[in-house]
């Protein structure tokens, strides 16, 4: 934990890994019957490396969200009860969006502990304290010591989700 800081991804790989040595992944509603539609890719934006979510959001047959997400299990993100909440370095779109983490609590699809943020456009620093994150569907409490995945998700309205990630880090 240099400088109160542990980065999860720094966009270096050259791939969808993360310096965590796990990869990112596209989730969307089709999952559950929705229809919205996204594409994960490696990008860079103003001579910076980043993964691009782009997409459509559609609310249609009970969906609404697309998402990056990456597993935290067996890294040494699992345990982040030592820091104080998650730093983005975002190049947004003018949209808000959400951060959503899986605990070993979290067991259903549609559950997730969120938290919102606004990615303007331009390359922007975003910080969003773990007491920020809400439960959804889920009644029990927030456990940093079992956080096994951590989504960066554009959900709820039917919009064009276009938002570029040049580093996730948890930051004390």
């Amino acid at each position: 934990m240099a400088d109160g800081t542990l980065i999860l991804d720094d966009r270096s790989s050259g791939d969808y890994r993360s310096s965590l040595g796990t990869a990112w992944r596209l989730i969307t509603d089709t999952v559950m019957g929705g229809v919205s539609s996204a594409e994960l890719t490696l990008d860079s934006v103003e001579n910076r490396a980043c993964l691009r979510l782009r997409g459509d959001v559609s609310l249609e047959n009970n969906g609404g969200f697309v998402q990056a997400a990456l597993d935290l299990e067996g890294t040494r993100a699992f345990g982040a009860s030592a820091y104080q909440g998650i730093s983005l370095e975002v190049y947004g779109n003018d949209q808000a969006y959400n951060l959503h983490l899986r605990t070993d609590d979290v067991w259903l699809p549609w559950q997730a502990y969120r938290a919102g943020f606004q990615a303007p456009v331009g390359w922007h620093t975003v910080r969003v304290p773990f007491t920020a994150f809400e439960g959804y569907r889920i009644g029990a409490p927030l456990d940093l010591e079992h956080l096994k995945r951590i989504a960066v998700v554009a959900i709820g309205k039917a919009y064009k989700a276009d938002l570029c990630v040049a580093s996730v880090a948890l930051y004390g």
